[in-house]
């Protein structure tokens, strides 16, 4: 037979050729072609370079792009040479002639017909398996940078006493280069093996031996070099039994060493690596020995240890050591499981209290009194009133408000109160006509702030506006109101150029504006037009006459979007908020760092632990990377998205997180320190709702601090179900401004309740201070309720509300005609050792497409009420008035008379006009009731007026002072509100 290398010989057959002309077009098409898939790819490229670039953190992109590129480049040739140098090896090793049988006559075949592109094969081949190696590579690009930049705990596990940075950040690359190692031997493996059997090195029928001597040499050395991974293997493996997860009994999501991890899988797992080291260096022998007896027996050897040292030996610990006396083993691990999850999780610091759940007090005026001074009870539910909002606010089709508000604070006369808040954002759908122009040109951006009182709401139950109209005025005084980056703004939109943009409307027409910022990206230039055109499949962007000097396009434009794009190593909490901060208005969106690796702390999927019922229903306020698994979690950056500009602000909140150091270390100069944070901005920074959701679902069981009542769950508590729909999914952290027993004052804070496993009754309250700019920031405090008795949870509360026989009447009479119930936000609030429980309740009904607040429920111990006012409800409940507020009109006293007829007049037309609102009210007809309302307040007017008229004809007794005139029966003032505040 010839050499294996032999190309076959003959005569060769020509083969018709295309003519010219096809030729030419077929190459013309094919350049072509080329070309558009490299313009497509450059598009995208040149694209991200410039968006990063208008931001100002072209840093953030050149980084990742070069630590891809090097990442790509140095494993996929590692890959590529591992491979190819193989094959070459194995070529080269090939015997000189085969043997005469069946099997080697049809490799013949095989051989000859690859004879002439053997290096193009190689070439191929070595491409391909780079090319895949590299971009697998490549994704690990935050791997490397944690591992090149880490930096230290200055924190130990308690096992191997290595720094708590090792598990974080070199373990994990660590295991990567292992990983890589595997894929690249047994990659090299059969490729190396199946070029001997191609070649003859390797026979499976022929007669004789079944390998060359030099083939079980080269295949020999592959083999140990892959047990000698599986050593290195065994030996991390030791290590990774610090942040390895397991089912336990004591919780789903345990991590660390448990006794049998410690006692036999870690003699284990060091007797395993031994086994394995002996056996690879036998295979390393196979190049003198030239036998693969001693090889084989080494395996079989170190197979079966890890099944019976490795796998039965463990289970023999855990049955007959463990098990029958499981607390006493266990315990010493359980202990570190809880130090390191409530460090891991920032919850080492929580004070738990107990907390009767009674109140003492007799004295009911003192009780009442304490309710004020207690908490500002919010009775405006942001996640109810967006569509009143919308109603009352929107003042144009093409302006839409978040479907959930936010909460935040403000001061007015000195005094912080509690507000609910939304920006009009631009709504495209409502729009009056969609096409390319208006769409992108025309309608780009919202207008305004709507802002509201949260603890407080009119005659008519709809918001006490503290900002509002078009444009916009009130308490917040002057800021630039154009919203060209918001929650609702997911398309782009071309800017500054020569087509102008409409700002908003008023009663004498459309006003126009154009773009002044130095926000997005350029278009004059023809090839950014050109690349955003194949960026974004809109041809018209190239040849617009729309587009011209000065254009600027925006994209990215929802507040999470940019702060991720601009920090990917960060993950985003749900909800962004706004806020106005010096004159302009902030989005401000709270950041962590996280990490899988601390050791000893139980894991948890940040989608499953942050869900409620608000995110059931809104996918936009879930957080970003909802399938992170994480073991360690901080809120560390704080961020800032200007609405106008657009501008990114990255601030370092946690000073001390390791995490957020190695990152900034990577990428120096994207985070700015904490003290560059304006005192303006930081009175509107506050906790976090998925930190606090995270944290409350882990102290369901790691509020025990003793490892024996862990391991039994005599103590597991559970999130309670939002009582206040049918979603099943868990109640929402709730936002308002209160004060704990061991509190002097109130403090904006952040709030949940927590039952017993499997049951109803309350089993603690848990709150967290929330005012950023307060020494107690993050403080977690649970009132844990007694064991011994009995507290109405919230679903028992909300089930009294609606079995209690006047309550279910007065809501039946609510629901009369078409009209809905919602309920609102059921809050609770610790008192005198007792739970006060208040919700409000809107109706929706009748013509109207708006919730307003038509009554509040109120529970404490034993009393409920269910009355038209949070003031009334109040007193009622605990059957005294409040000392600090005038009491409010009943109903049941005739109504005020006047000397002057024409107040009098007044007075008996509002009289009438309240009486029909209440008649209307009880046949649920909204109309009527909506128009008797709108007479009581011109009546009252009208009265008001003829009273200060006649007080100055008599001398200006001051008895006509606008919200001090005369009231009929049970009518609230207009002036004064509801007094629901």
């Amino acid at each position: 037979m010839p050499d294996r290398g032999g190309g076959p010989t003959g005569p060769r057959i020509r083969v018709g050729r295309p003519s010219r002309r096809v030729r030419t077009l077929l190459m013309t098409l094919g350049v072509l072609a080329v070309l558009g898939m490299a313009f497509t790819m450059f598009a995208g490229f040149w694209t991200d370079w410039l968006w990063y670039r208008s931001v100002h953190y072209s840093s953030v992109f050149t980084t990742t792009l070069w630590t891809k590129i090097g990442l790509f480049f140095v494993f996929g040739l590692l890959m590529a040479l591992a491979v190819g140098l193989n094959i070459w090896l194995a070529h080269r090793l090939r015997p000189p002639l085969s043997a005469m049988s069946m099997e080697q006559q049809s490799l013949d075949r095989y051989r000859m017909g690859i004879a002439p592109y053997k290096r193009w094969l190689l070439l191929g081949i070595t491409a391909l398996v780079g090319l895949i190696a590299g971009a697998s590579a490549a994704g690990q690009w935050r791997t490397w940078l944690m591992w090149v930049n880490g930096v230290p705990f200055h924190q130990k596990d308690p096992q191997f006493h290595l720094d708590v940075s090792f598990y974080a950040f070199d373990l994990p690359w660590y295991r990567f280069l292992l990983g890589f190692g595997f894929a690249a031997t047994i990659l090299a493996l059969i490729a190396a093996a199946l070029t001997h059997y191609l070649y003859g090195g390797l026979r499976i029928t022929s007669p004789g031996a079944r390998a060359t001597a030099a083939a079980t040499g080269h295949l020999s050395v592959l083999l140990g070099v892959f047990v000698a991974l599986k050593a290195v293997a065994y030996w991390l493996d030791r290590y990774g039994l610090a942040v390895k997860s397991s089912d336990f009994k004591a919780t789903d999501n345990w991590t660390g060493l448990r006794y049998v991890d410690a006692n036999a899988y870690l003699p284990a797992k060091t007797i395993l690596f031994c086994i394995a080291v002996i056996c690879a260096l036998l295979f390393f022998a196979t190049l003198w020995r030239r036998t693969w007896q001693l090889p084989v027996i080494g395996f079989g050897l170190m197979v079966l240890s890890a099944i019976l040292i490795g796998g039965l030996y463990p289970a023999i610990v855990q049955k007959f050591q463990v098990q029958p006396n499981e607390q006493a083993k266990e315990a010493p691990y359980v202990q570190k499981n809880l130090k390191a999850t409530r460090e891991a999780y920032g919850i080492d610091g929580t004070k738990v209290s107990d907390y009767s759940g009674t109140s003492k007090t007799s004295d009911k005026t003192k009780l009442r009194d304490d309710v004020d001074s207690t908490a500002s009870i919010r009775i405006l539910d942001p996640n109810i009133v967006s569509p009143t909002f919308q109603q009352l606010q929107q003042i144009r089709n093409y302006y839409a408000f978040p479907t959930n508000l936010d909460v935040d604070r403000y001061t007015k006369d000195g005094k912080v109160q509690d507000t609910v808040i939304g920006l009009r954002e631009l709504n495209l759908n409502g729009i009056p006509k969609n096409n390319w122009i208006n769409d992108h040109f025309r309608y780009t951006h919202g207008y305004g702030v709507v802002a509201a009182k949260g603890t407080a709401a009119d005659a008519n139950g709809q918001p006490v506006f503290t900002e509002s109209d078009l444009p916009s005025r009130g308490d917040l005084g002057t800021y630039e109101q154009q919203v060209y980056y918001g929650e609702k703004t997911t398309t782009y939109s071309i800017v500054g150029g020569p087509q102008k943009e409409i700002d908003y409307s008023d009663d004498s027409g459309e006003k126009t504006t154009s773009y002044k910022g130095k926000s997005g990206v350029n278009l004059a230039n023809p090839i950014n037009r050109a690349a955003y055109a194949v960026a974004f499949s809109e041809p018209q962007i190239l040849y617009s006459g729309a587009i011209g000097e000065g254009s600027r396009i925006l994209y990215n434009r929802t507040p999470k979007e940019r702060v991720e794009a601009v920090a990917p190593w960060l993950t985003i909490d749900g909800d962004a908020y706004p806020a106005v901060v010096d004159g302009r208005i902030q989005w401000i969106v709270d950041a962590y760092t996280t990490t899988n690796g601390y050791p000893y702390a139980s894991r948890t999927t940040l989608g499953d632990t942050t869900a409620d019922s608000l995110t059931a229903t809104n996918n936009s306020r879930a957080v970003v990377a909802q399938q992170n698994q994480v073991n360690y979690i901080r809120n560390s950056v704080k961020a800032t998205v200007d609405a106008y500009t657009g501008q990114v602000k990255l601030y370092q909140w946690d000073t001390q997180d390791p995490v957020l150091k190695t990152w900034m270390k990577a990428f120096p100069g994207t985070v700015e320190p904490k003290g560059a944070i304006s005192k303006s901005l930081l009175s509107h920074l506050r906790y976090p709702q998925d930190l606090f959701k995270v944290q409350r679902e882990l102290l369901t069981r790691y509020h025990v601090t003793n490892p024996t009542t862990f391991l039994t769950g005599s103590e597991v508590w559970q999130v309670p179900d939002d009582p206040t729909n049918k979603s099943g999914n868990a109640v929402p952290p709730y936002y308002l401004s209160m004060k704990m027993p061991d509190q002097s004052s109130q403090a904006f804070s952040l709030t949940t309740t927590f039952t017993p496993n499997g049951r109803d009754n309350l089993s603690a309250f848990m709150s967290v201070d929330a005012q950023a700019d307060s020494s107690d920031y993050g403080r977690i405090r649970i009132l844990k309720l007694p064991t011994s008795t009995t507290v109405d949870g919230p679903k028992q509360v909300q089930s009294q509300f609606n079995s209690e026989q006047d309550i279910a009447e007065s809501i039946k009479l609510l629901k009369g005609g078409d009209s809905d119930i919602e309920y609102g936000n059921l809050l609770t609030v610790p008192l005198d050792g007792g739970l006060l429980y208040v919700e409000p309740v809107y109706v929706r009904g009748g013509g109207l497409k708006y919730p307003l607040l038509r009554k509040v429920l109120v529970s404490y111990g034993d009393k409920t009420a269910f009355e038209d006012t949070l003031d009334q409800a109040l007193n009622k409940v605990f059957g005294a008035e409040s000392s600090t507020t005038p009491p409010p009109d009943q109903g049941t006293t005739p109504p005020p008379t006047s000397s002057n007829p024409t107040v009098q007049q007044a007075l008996d037309d509002a009289q009438k006009a309240f009486d029909a609102g209440q008649t209307a009210l009880k046949k649920g007809d909204w109309k009527a009731y909506g128009e008797a309302q709108k007479d009581l307040e011109d009546a009252l007017k009208r009265a008001e007026e003829a009273q200060a008229k006649a007080d100055k004809t008599a001398g200006g007794s001051g008895n006509g002072k606008s919200g001090s005139s005369p009231s009929p029966s049970g009518s609230p003032s207009p002036s004064g509100g509801s007094g629901s505040g």
